[in-house]
This record gives structure tokens, sequence and C-alpha cells, in this order.
């Protein structure tokens, strides 16, 4: 099939543009994109810094529209009034407030106003994740070495089985994720992967993940969020020098 000159000039063009790339990522100058089948493609980069990805969750995914609040790192508890909220179940407040120590243990006289103090707290808890739809989750890397065969290495933190649980209250709540094997598989080409493999060397590497929240499923005295994995940062937990930052691909 014979091109008109305008064609010609396009497909001329990119062919000098995706040479000119691959040039880039060969100097070890600007930052290398690697990018197999498959697989998360993850910008490599000798910045430093740890910050948390800055892409934003999927708009109304899993009935959880207009939710646009973000948790950084939430502690135990706070992760328990968030999975009530997103699940709008009432909490068993009234019990918490009487098994706190600090009413349980109260004189009979003061049991009141602490009551009330306790109380307070919880609401304003439950009031403060009101809205929340993205979580900012910091966590071991766990990643494993290089695969050859498959042309990647695996952030094993976001495995399709991986669990992080928070206790609380009596209540346990697990955050699981529903794209764990799109999300852990980092794809890298074999000729850039020793380059990484050495700079990683025998450090231990945080992962900062960026979670839009999808669903919930309730447990016994307790229950599950589902987070879809939108972005990741990998970074050296000694300095907190950035060695990729990768864009989890939607689906």
């Amino acid at each position: 099939m014979r091109m008109n000159p305008i064609a010609r000039s396009i497909v001329m063009l990119a062919g000098t543009l995706s040479l000119a790339a691959l040039g880039l990522a060969g100097c070890g100058k600007s930052p290398a994109t690697s990018a197999v089948s498959g697989g998360v493609q993850a910008a490599v980069t000798g910045a430093s810094g740890g910050e948390h990805g800055s892409a934003t969750a999927p708009a109304d995914v899993g009935g959880m529209a207009g939710r646009t609040g973000e948790l950084t790192d939430p502690d135990n508890l706070t992760m328990v009034f968030l999975y009530y909220d997103l699940a709008g179940i009432a909490p068993p407040i009234d019990q918490w407030v009487e098994e706190d120590n600090r009413v349980n243990y109260a004189r009979g006289a003061d049991k009141a106003t602490l009551r009330k103090t306790v109380r307070a707290e919880f609401d304003a808890g439950l009031a403060a994740v009101h809205g929340v739809g993205v979580i900012h989750l910091t966590a071991n890397a766990d990643l494993s070495p290089y695969d050859p065969t498959y042309g990647e290495f695996t952030v094993g933190a976001l495995s399709p089985g991986a669990a992080y649980t928070f206790k609380a209250q009596g209540q346990t709540i697990s955050l699981k994720f529903d794209n764990g094997l799109a999300a852990q598989s980092w794809s890298v080409p074999k000729e850039q992967a020793q380059a990484i493999a050495d700079k990683i060397g025998n450090d231990t590497l945080t992962l900062d993940a960026t979670l839009s929240i999808r669903k919930t499923f309730p447990g016994s005295r307790g229950g599950t969020i589902v987070a879809h994995v939108v972005s990741w940062n990998l970074r050296d937990a000694g300095n907190g020098a950035t060695l990729a930052r990768a864009q989890v691909p939607a689906g």
C-alpha cells in the first residue's frame, strides 16, 4: 500500500521521535521509562524525596462517587472509623464509650462527664473520615529479585494476597486490593534490570501507594475495605531517595 507524502512524513517523524526517546533512556541522565506488555510502566529516577504519588482516584467507582477526602497512613482507630463510614453502618459507640478505660475505671461521680468527653472524641473521629475515598499507604515494598523470564520485578506489598490489618475497639479491619496482579508487576527491559538491581543493592525499599477505595465487605466484628492501586513510588528506606514512580494501568 503506497502512502501519500503527508502520511510518509508523519511515519518518518514518529520513527525519529522513537529513536530519540530510546537514546535518552540509554544515556542515564533522564528518567528511563520501562515498558513491557502487561506490566506496570515505571519511571526510574535518581531524584530524592518520599512523596506519595500525585495521581487522583478514578471517579465514580464502586459506588464511592463524591468521596474526595484523603488519608495518609491512617492509624488503627481511624481505619475502623473509616470502615463504618464507608459501609454506612452505625458503629457501637455506646459500647465503645463504656469499654473505654477512662469511663470503665472512673469513680461513679465522674462517669457521666467522662462519657460525654469520650463520646465527643469518637464523634469527632467519625466526622473526620466522612467523605474519604483515597488512602496514601506506606509499607515495606518487599521487592523481588528480577525475573528475566517475565521481564519484571514484583512489588510484594501490592500482591493479590496482600492484606493490611488494623485493630481497634475490638474491631478488625482488613485493607485489600482489587488490582494487585497488575499493580505488583513492574516490567523492566532486561538491559535496564541489572542497573536497577545494582542501584538497590542490599537496601530496604519503602513503598508509597495511592489507593482509591472501591467497596467494603462486612465481617465478624469488623470488615474489609477493598481499594484500587492507582500509583506507587519506591524509595530507599534509609535516605529517602526515590528509585521509581509508576502509574498502574486502569482496569
